[in-house]
């Protein structure tokens, strides 16, 4: 694995691999044992989106691993007045030793790796989320145990960058993904390559049916960045599709419940769902650090 575009970089025993780090780490933060693989080295990080959680855990993340995390907006660098992505891949591949990036475009984080030489890790496009789910695979284990056969809901907006993030994760885990969303917010399955893997998904109307027996159910947000001019049609379309207690009531009575976060209550997911007992949001949201770093320190070894 040169880069982590998006899951389709890994094969499933990668996968298996890349989360028992993660475990790892997270066991041994804070210790003496805990590895320093980045030690004496520096990361880009190139941020032309907001952020919370990414930024955080992946400057703390590049710290205990022994590296110099160096964050740029994109107008800190020549990208924003209008430098061609292919030579600003070269000039940080001669100082860096590897670059996040959190862009809009998915396509220019491609160019980007395919013009410098060191790793890059996308941290969210608008076609991919891959760090995220490797958090929410690690939290799932945690508190369910094996991926293989787990039954996980997508409810909202099936056609996101985080609903098809999904698809490649399920395929690669061997979940039963079922994709609960409007017609007129499904994937198209036809525009992946969908990875090796025995995992299976459904793409279901009905919240409720895909939400039948589910071991998680997860939601995003329905308004993402780049989409606020749809605010109100969004918001009435996928209205039917909240995370609430009706719909756990089809899920599982040991239904875990997920958001990768930002949450809007009262939108996509009801404050008594988000805060109950059966949300496992804060660990999911923790899990970005250790999956992160384990990402990292795969990349740097390889």
């Amino acid at each position: 694995m040169k880069h982590l575009l998006s899951l389709q970089d890994m094969t499933p025993e990668e996968l298996v691999e890349t989360l028992a780090l993660a475990h790892e780490m997270k066991r041994l933060r804070g210790t003496a044992e805990h590895p320093k693989p980045l030690a004496g080295k520096s990361i880009a990080m190139i941020f032309s989106k907001s952020s919370t959680r990414t930024r955080v855990s992946f400057e703390v993340g590049v710290y205990e691993l022994g590296g110099n995390p160096m964050f740029f907006n994109k107008d800190s660098l020549q990208l924003g007045r209008g430098e061609p992505i292919p030579d600003t891949a070269a000039v940080l591949s001669r100082y860096v030793h590897g670059i996040v990036i959190r862009y809009h475009s998915h396509e220019e984080v491609v160019e980007l790796s395919e013009s410098g030489t060191v790793p890059v890790v996308n941290a969210l496009t608008d076609r991919f989320h891959p760090c995220q789910l490797l958090a929410d695979l690690m939290t799932i284990e945690e508190h369910c145990g094996d991926l293989k056969g787990k039954k996980v809901a997508y409810i909202g907006d099936g056609a996101s960058n985080m609903a098809y993030s999904w698809i490649l994760a399920a395929k690669l885990a061997g979940i039963d993904l079922r994709i609960g969303a409007p017609k007129e917010y499904m994937p198209d399955l036809n525009s992946i390559d969908l990875p090796e893997g025995e995992g299976t998904i459904s793409c279901i109307e009905d919240p409720m049916e895909a939400c039948k027996d589910a071991d998680v159910i997860y939601t995003d947000v329905w308004v993402s960045m780049g989409f606020e001019d749809e605010a109100q049609e969004r918001l009435e379309t996928l209205k039917p599709y909240q995370v609430n207690d009706v719909l756990l009531s089809s899920a599982s009575e040991k239904v875990k419940v997920m958001h990768c976060l930002p949450a809007y209550r009262g939108k996509e997911i009801t404050a008594e769902v988000l805060d109950g007992p059966k949300s496992i949001i804060w660990d999911e949201a923790e899990n970005r650090l250790h999956a992160q770093k384990a990402i990292l320190a795969r990349l740097m070894e390889s």
